[in-house]
């Protein structure tokens, strides 16, 4: 039986990213007890360009919840390499914390948040994709990138 999560990837036609590699000193995901972190990860299209710039300047509110959602993509490609693709260990999307580069003037953070968010329950359907969250605005990111998420997930021992 296919498990319902990779049912709505396919029915979608998603195809989760290959993991990121690592830019430093630190690890893609971290497994501690029943929980899962996903370190950030950035907004990559085709594997290795990032969409660059500043929400409320040179990108739009919906520039930004598109690269939020692509983020939230490498995320769950994460999160199907730590359980080397059993998804049924997936208990629960916990937090997102989603930063933003903006404008000191952008304040719509939440709703570039929502493309992160909204991707969660659209695959992990609302009991396990519905989470908390920060949407936190700053004045750059790695690589000038113009989103990035990081995740907690509860997951099966």
């Amino acid at each position: 039986m296919i498990h319902p999560i990779v049912q709505r990837l396919e029915s979608l036609g998603i195809a989760l990213p290959e993991p990121a590699s690592v830019a430093g000193n630190y690890v893609p995901f971290v497994v501690a007890g029943p929980l899962l972190s996903v370190s950030g990860q950035l907004p990559l299209k085709e594997g290795s360009h990032i969409l660059q710039g500043c929400l409320g300047k040179s990108l739009s509110e919906q520039d930004g919840y598109e690269a939020a959602r692509l983020c939230g993509l490498h995320v769950l490609g994460q999160v199907k390499s730590a359980l080397h693709g059993h998804w049924s260990r997936l208990l629960r999307c916990v937090q997102l914390s989603v930063f933003v580069n903006a404008d000191p003037d952008f304040v719509n953070h939440p709703a570039v948040a929502n493309g992160a968010s909204d991707l969660m329950v659209q695959i992990l359907g609302p009991e396990i994709g519905r989470h908390s969250r920060a949407a936190i605005g700053c004045s750059s990111l790695p690589k000038g990138a113009c989103v990035e998420v990081g995740a907690t997930f509860w997951i099966e021992t």
